[in-house]
């Protein structure tokens, strides 16, 4: 498997899959507190969208370039927009406590901006690419 861009080849290694996986767990940890049936689509919602992000990340790790890296960020980035969303309907139906709403979101916006972050990094390495495999990239004169 082909890592971009810093040449991990194991996803576990990202400090953000790392992150948005404990988002993820927690996230999930929330949404069993939710009850009732006229909830299930909003739990499961809560949840997909949570599971999303480091999913996209660990799927987008394996791609073959830093451009198809950089398209599987995009949708983990969207996803956490969704996941945002919905972390303000549970607390706005009043299903969520105010506390687990300030710390999901808070940690929502972490993996967003680190997210982020690997996207300027990618398209900086779509611009820059690394020279062909047994050169270097110093050329002598």
């Amino acid at each position: 498997m082909l890592a971009f861009p810093s040449g991990v080849s194991d996803f576990k290694n990202l400090k953000v899959w790392r992150k948005a996986h404990a988002l993820a767990l927690n996230v999930h940890r929330a949404a069993l507190k939710i009850k009732g049936a006229q909830f299930v689509s909003l739990r499961g919602q809560l949840t997909r969208a949570a599971f999303s992000i480091p999913t996209n990340v660990v799927e987008g790790n394996g791609q073959e370039s830093p451009q198809q890296f950089a398209r599987f960020v995009r949708f983990s980035l969207n996803s956490s927009s969704e996941l945002e969303y919905h972390l303000m309907a549970a607390r706005d139906v009043e299903v969520m406590t105010a506390t687990d709403f300030k710390s999901l979101t808070a940690q929502t916006i972490e993996v967003r901006k680190m997210l982020y972050g690997l996207l300027r990094h990618l398209e900086r390495a779509k611009l820059d690419p690394a020279p062909p495999k047994g050169r270097s990239a110093v050329t002598k004169p």
